[in-house]
Parts: structure tokens; sequence; C-alpha cells
């Protein structure tokens, strides 16, 4: 059962979401708030599961809030959920950058906003690597250049760092390879798989799976493909 903070500067909003997770009976929402300033001292006093976080809030943002949150050590469990009405591809990339493990837009229907917390809760990923590379190679295409409104974001090191094997596996996970796919393509177990993943994430110092593609195509490990025609 995830204990949910709610991060939103619109009061009617804030009801609106806890009004439809108070409904579910598998989710708990332990605290609210109105900006990135007020949510970390929330979440620093909660330490709730998953965060649903707006993007265009005063004081701090919300790209900029979830990549302090992803940043801080104490928080390694918490997944963010970016919930907001400006559903443009940088700030979905922005707030993928940052450490946010998924985006839902506030046009949803009621029923899928508690139903993304507890698929986020559970691991699961409501970009798949597939919609992730989509959305990437969309966006960079058009602008190769950082996004000056994703807070910094996660760069990570040069793929250098990872062995021959790993960005075998980084490209494969950045072509939206699931594991299964993985260890039938390279002929290793599944398991084998979780641990490269894992490994890889490590190094480069990634939050979630996103920011795995993220990073293969910003370090040049994969190229968008050209557009059609």
């Amino acid at each position: 059962m995830p204990d949910v903070v709610i991060v939103d500067d619109q009061p009617l909003i804030r009801s609106a979401i806890r009004g439809l997770l108070d409904a579910d009976p598998h989710v708990t929402v332990v605290g609210e708030a109105g900006d990135g300033v007020e949510a970390l001292e929330v979440i620093a006093a909660t330490a709730p599961d998953v965060v649903l976080m707006d993007i265009r809030m005063p004081r701090l943002d919300g790209i900029r809030t979830t990549a302090a949150l992803c940043a801080d050590d104490r928080f390694t469990d918490t997944r963010v959920l970016v919930l907001t009405t400006f559903e443009e591809d940088r700030y979905v990339v922005a707030a993928l950058r940052a450490g946010a493990s998924g985006f839902i837009g506030k046009g949803a229907e009621p029923e899928e906003i508690p139903r993304a917390v507890r698929a986020i809760h559970d691991g699961e990923a409501l970009l798949s690597p597939a919609a992730t590379r989509a959305l990437i190679e969309k966006y960079l295409t058009v602008s190769r250049t950082a996004d000056p409104d994703d807070g910094g974001g996660h760069r990570g090191p040069p793929p250098e760092t990872l062995t021959a094997r790993e960005r075998e596996v980084l490209e494969l996970v950045a072509r939206g390879r699931s594991n299964q796919e993985l260890a039938a393509e390279l002929v290793i177990s599944p398991l084998t798989v979780k641990t490269h993943v894992n490994r890889i994430m490590t190094k480069i110092g990634a939050h979630d799976r996103a920011q795995v593609v993220i990073y293969a195509y910003e370090s040049g490990v994969v190229v968008p493909s050209p557009p059609p025609g």
C-alpha cells in the first residue's frame, strides 16, 4: 500500500486528486504541498513511497524538486510521478532526466491516477523503454542542447566507463528491448541481464530505467533515427 504526497500549487487540484486517491483502499495520502520548497519539507517528514509532482509551481518547480529529491540518499525508494497539464516533449524529457519514474496528464481518466500510483510503487514503468525511446528521439531531433528548464538533470560519466558488455546492454535497453528480449538476443539469463542493468544504473547514477535510455542517447551510444522521408 503506497504512501503518497501530492504536490501542486492549486488547492482545488490537490483536493480533487486527494479525493481520487482516498477512494482507493490501496493508497494512503500522507501529505500535501503547494510548491517545491514545501514539498521537500513534507517529503522529509513523511518519507512517502510515491510523490505526485506538478511541474509549474512557484519558488521551486517540479523538475528541480524532482532532481533534488532523487539526488538525496534518504529517498532512494521514493518514486516521482509527474502530473501536469504541460504535456510537451521537453517537459517530459526534463522530468525523466531529473529522475521521475513516470508521467501522466491531468486530463487522464480519474481511475488512471490511482492506477498509475500503484504501478509506480510496484516498480512498473508508465513509459515503456520503447515509448521512452520514441519520445527522446523526437525531442533530440528537434534540439540536441540541454533544456534550460530541466534543473541540470542527470548527465553521467562518459560511456567508456562501462564495459563492452554493459555498453551492449545499454544500447539494447535504449532501443526498447525488454529484459526477456535482451536475454534471448545475448544468450544470457534474465537474471544476468538484470545484474548488468543494475550495474549500468549504478555507474551512471540513474534513478530509474528511463534515465538509462536518456543517458544512452545523450552520451552518443545510440543515435536518434533520421526523420522519415
